[in-house]
């Protein structure tokens, strides 16, 4: 899942948040981010930490 917080974009903290779970994943995973772009590449970045295959 990937969306944006009006919110919390209004107090001036990070509004994008993706979260996966399930699957390949021993647990949930969260990531955060000011842009689409940011919150996309933390996302990507711990998705290949945690193990499975990210094709791009």
């Amino acid at each position: 899942m990937i969306r944006i917080d009006a919110e919390r974009l209004r107090e001036g903290r990070p509004g994008w948040t993706f979260a996966a779970g399930g699957g390949p994943l021993t647990g949930g995973l969260r990531a955060d981010g000011a842009s689409v772009a940011e919150c996309m590449d933390t996302a990507l970045l711990r998705l290949r930490e945690a193990g499975p295959t990210v094709p791009f």
